[in-house]
């Protein structure tokens, strides 16, 4: 689906999925550690010790770089119990290349998991206000309808923008405007039930979706986030400004579902482009009455 607005007036922190709990992950680590042990132990021969580096690279990308040296030790401790005449710490040269790898593995696995990461988080997020970018936010929707759909719960979806950004980008610069931009993120984000995803899907448009909030929650929740937003006594491009700078208008539209109704598996997709277009024309109206309001489809 692609969002789009009729009108304009002029993002939740982001991880990478994890398919295992912590405690199967620390489980696959030592099981892999001990079988290759009784490996090395049995048959002492280099390509078995090779295998080492498969329980430590899990162990980085499942637990960074704690779990990833603790691994290499872990190995290191291991490949010494299993060559006995690694005791007496007279090393050989690839005794000494054996080891250090290890540790290498280790932490040339966290650093490229940790930068894996870090570009989704980048991928993900609306880099001005640090909520989900349009990307992010559509396949969030799309599970949040879903989920709903399934389950029979309310959803709600707020779409709102800022009033006269371009008076103020006009009068005090562009600057001005994009830190009024990022104030109104910051206040979303710092707004949201913890259920909740926000989204910059243009220059000053936010969305929001609410998964197992009916229409009174949903206003509530506005009405508490454009208070907040008026506010707000923002320093916008160095300079202070008043409360009541700024404000935004808000257009609510919310959707039940009955769990029992045969739907499409496209519905969650449908249902969510419909949404987006009462919840943007409750927008639009609340824009007629004067901005700084709150208007329900």
């Amino acid at each position: 689906m692609r969002l789009t607005s009729s009108h304009s007036e002029g993002t939740n922190r982001i991880s990478a999925p994890c398919f295992l709990s912590p405690a199967w992950s620390m489980v696959v680590v030592i099981a892999g550690l001990w079988l290759v042990f009784e490996l090395d132990r049995r048959s002492g021969s280099t390509p078995v010790q090779h295998l080492y580096y498969l329980p430590i690279i899990f162990a980085g990308i499942s637990f960074r770089m704690r779990g990833g040296v603790a691994a290499a030790l872990a190995a290191i401790a291991l490949y010494h119990l299993a060559n006995p005449h690694l005791l007496t710490f007279l090393y050989e040269q690839s005794d000494l290349v054996q080891i250090i790898l290890f540790i290498a593995v280790a932490v040339i696995t966290t650093k490229l998991t940790d930068d894996a990461q870090r570009l989704h988080a980048l991928a993900m997020t609306d880099d001005l206000t640090g909520l989900h970018n349009l990307r992010s936010f559509e396949a969030r929707l799309a599970a949040v309808m879903r989920a709903s759909r399934e389950a029979g719960t309310p959803v709600c979806l707020l779409v709102l923008d800022v009033d006269r950004l371009k008076a103020l980008n006009d009068k005090y610069g562009h600057l001005a405007g994009a830190e009024a931009v990022r104030t109104v993120g910051h206040l979303i984000a710092a707004s949201l039930p913890p259920n909740g995803v926000g989204c910059r899907y243009g220059g000053d448009e936010f969305v929001v979706v609410l998964p197992s909030c009916d229409k009174s929650q949903a206003t509530l929740i506005a009405g508490d986030l454009r208070r907040k937003v008026n506010a707000a006594a923002p320093v916008l491009a160095g300079l202070p400004f008043p409360t009541a700078t700024l404000s935004i208008s808000i257009g609510v539209a919310c959707r039940s579902f009955d769990r029992n109704a045969s739907e499409s598996a496209g519905t969650e997709y449908e249902s969510g482009e419909a949404m987006f277009r009462a919840a943007d024309a409750a927008l639009y109206r609340a824009k007629e009455t004067g901005r700084n309001h709150v208007f329900v489809a």
